[in-house]
């Protein structure tokens, strides 16, 4: 029985997503005009190398080149209360730590007259690490729970687990933009997008029986997952004195990581009376073999899908005068036909939903200030919420200005934070007990950042 107890628990785990670092931020744009303001769909300075390669054509004739540094910090939490398990409620919250040292962004562009030629690179597809040091409840509820139909209370053993993971979405993106005649333009590009990504993690449970301890389960995992993948990219803009509109479409990027797995162990307590003297433990391949295709996801040479959808951004800017500026923005992320692993985007509601407005003053010559929001709808279900990746509805808020040091350099500085909307997830049967469970996903976020723009 305790054989396949624990057979059952760890198939939960091996078959368990990746944990994802993935929306670690809600920027649609790495330039910190973007933190500061939101809506830069319709811009024509720098940044528009990433957010409106057509807007170039109205830009600074010469070189321009911009560096921009971002430093974020999030918290993506679990909240799991399972009333009446083992006898008493179990409420635990699981603190998530996301972070990454510093998201660099390079921009470039140089124009003559009709045409532009513009480039960035930077983190371009969500980004971080993500790590939470006591695991997560759909490992540990489970495994409390087969550890006490075999007679062994929590207070009779110890329980440790730490899962953490990493996803890098690099980009490096080449545009070329034509100006069509006084008032339209247009632009094609292409980026080339480099996922580097990582899982690690262990479960042990061991008892604490005098004098001996004894290793009751342990599993293993590191995984590290690498691929590439192209996206074309198209944008229009119409320009006419005051008025900028704008449109861009990306093309889904396929990308499909290879596993280049470095760990992937079981270590099972043989509790069968005829065969546990002679075999005290169930490990090495004989205990992978028990999960069959289950472990297909973390053998080494695998492959997953971890598409970015398709994106439409179109956007309206006007200028009210010379020193006041805004702008409005709506994007859509075609996220329903972009595979993930499993294919969990089926159970997205719709894609996503991003309405974007941001607006920027001229103090005078020498200063600039700014403030902007974004509101973000993924078309979450439950079906899609998972422990190891999970996201949240949010309004991020976002300030900021800007010093004219002198006519060729410039320096923006900003803050923005997103306000993240709850997810409640009730399961009855939770995590395969016979009790109903709650989880409560919540997250927080809070970004710096500091560029430089400099116009030859």
């Amino acid at each position: 029985m305790m054989r396949k107890l624990l057979f059952s628990a760890l198939l939960a785990l091996a078959t368990a997503s990746t944990v994802h670092a993935g929306g670690l931020m809600t920027n649609t744009n790495y330039h910190i005009a973007f933190d500061r303001m939101f809506a830069r769909g319709a811009t024509t300075e720098i940044d528009a190398a990433y957010s409106n390669p057509a807007g170039l054509a109205w830009g600074h004739e010469g070189w321009q080149l911009s560096l921009n540094f971002q430093k974020p910090w999030q918290n993506r939490d679990i909240d799991c209360s399972v009333p009446g398990f083992l006898g008493s409620n179990f409420d635990k919250k699981y603190n998530g730590v996301a972070s990454v040292p510093i998201v660099p962004a390079l921009f470039a562009a140089y124009k003559k007259q009709n045409w532009a030629f513009s480039a960035m690179i930077g983190i371009v597809g969500s980004g971080g690490f993500v790590k939470y040091d006591e695991g997560i409840p759909m490992f540990e509820v489970p495994i409390r729970a087969m550890l006490a139909q075999a007679g062994m209370m929590p207070d009779k053993y110890n329980y440790s687990a730490n899962m953490k993971g990493k996803q890098y979405i690099y980009g490096a993106q080449f545009n070329i933009t034509r100006k069509i005649n006084d008032n339209f333009s247009a632009a094609i590009g292409i980026r080339a997008n480099y996922y580097d990504g990582y899982n690690r993690g262990f479960v042990n449970a061991n008892m604490t029986a005098v004098p001996n301890n004894i290793d009751l389960i342990d599993l293993q995992l590191d995984c590290i997952q690498r691929g590439w993948g192209f996206a074309p990219i198209v944008s229009f803009d119409y320009h006419n004195e005051n008025l900028t509109v704008s449109a861009r479409y990306e093309f889904r990027t396929k990308i499909a990581t290879e596993n280049d797995t470095r760990t992937l162990s079981a270590r099972i307590k043989n509790t069968d009376p005829q065969t546990a003297a002679q075999v005290p433990y169930i490990e090495g391949a004989t205990a992978l073999q028990q999960f069959g295709d289950k472990v297909a996801a973390y053998q080494d040479g695998a492959e997953t899908r971890y598409d970015m959808p398709s994106l439409l951004a179109v956007a309206v800017g006007y200028d009210f005068t010379p020193q006041l500026r805004a702008a409005l923005e709506y994007h859509f992320y075609d996220d329903k036909h972009a595979k993930m692993a499993g294919d969990r985007q089926k159970t997205l509601e719709h894609g996503t939903n991003e309405f974007l407005a941001g607006i920027e003053y001229d103090i005078n010559k020498k200063f600039t200030i700014s403030c902007g929001g974004q509101r973000t709808d993924y078309g979450l279900s439950d079906e899609y919420q998972q422990n190891t990746s999970f996201a949240c509805d949010s309004w991020s808020l976002g300030l900021g200005g800007a010093w004219n040091i002198n006519e060729k350099a410039r320096l923006n500085v900003s803050y923005f934070c997103s306000l993240y909307s709850d997810y409640t997830k009730t399961q009855a049967n939770y995590q395969g007990t016979p009790y109903t469970g709650t989880e409560i996903y919540s997250r927080t976020n809070h970004v710096i950042g500091v560029g430089i723009d400099y116009k030859f």
